[in-house]
């Protein structure tokens, strides 16, 4: 089963819809204790860091998700913000990040001469699988997912980088440690190859 992290923030009812329609189990977890049951996790997310990071905090759900990831080593997936909350910090705010993943959230450079750009990054662009990660399975090498958000996920450790885009220049946008996996586009808005990516997540 696939418990959704239901602390305030994110598409919950897009991701509940998709995996009713795959046929896989799932829940909405609004507590620490419907965690538990769960063999893996999704984190979602939208807007701030700080304020996701706040919110996340005061669900009390916090402390479980470290237990289940760090510990007894559940898949986790972060999405959107979500996944900028795997990193240790991000340039967005002040909040410490759960730092499941070594690295930290740095602002899309919109400034460059010749490279000025639009932010956030939105609508539909092209990801570049990285390696041969379980998330891209039956996925092109580079397919179409949708996107939103100024800020990226630097990784510290090169490999743990799966997926990149380019918007100007080229920025990871899918990190993989052990168990522990995020994505900066939205596969819950990616149509046909958004809902692969989330069933081969509940594959693994």
């Amino acid at each position: 089963m696939i418990a959704i992290v239901n602390y305030g923030l994110g598409n919950i009812s897009a991701f509940a819809n998709i995996y009713k329609s795959l046929g896989v189990p799932f829940i909405l977890a609004d507590t620490a204790s419907q965690l538990c049951d769960a063999s893996k996790i999704i984190l979602p997310g939208v807007g701030s860091f700080d304020h996701a990071m706040q919110l996340l905090q005061a669900s009390g759900m916090r402390e479980e998700l470290n237990r289940l990831v760090l510990e007894e080593k559940r898949p986790v997936l972060g999405i959107c913000v979500g996944m900028q909350m795997l990193a240790l910090s991000s340039d967005e705010g002040r909040e410490a990040g759960l730092g499941w993943i070594d690295g930290a959230v740095r602002k899309i450079d919109a400034t460059r001469p010749g490279h000025e750009l639009l932010l956030p990054h939105m609508g539909w662009n092209s990801v570049r699988s990285l390696n041969d990660n379980a998330l891209l399975t039956g996925l092109d090498m580079e397919s179409e997912f949708y996107f939103l958000h100024s800020y990226y996920f630097d990784c510290n450790r090169a490999g743990d980088a799966f997926a990149d885009v380019e918007y100007g220049t080229r920025f990871v946008c899918g990190v993989n440690h052990e168990n522990i996996y995020g994505v900066q586009f939205h596969p819950e808005k990616s149509h046909r190859n958004g809902v692969r990516l989330l069933k081969n997540f509940a594959e693994l």
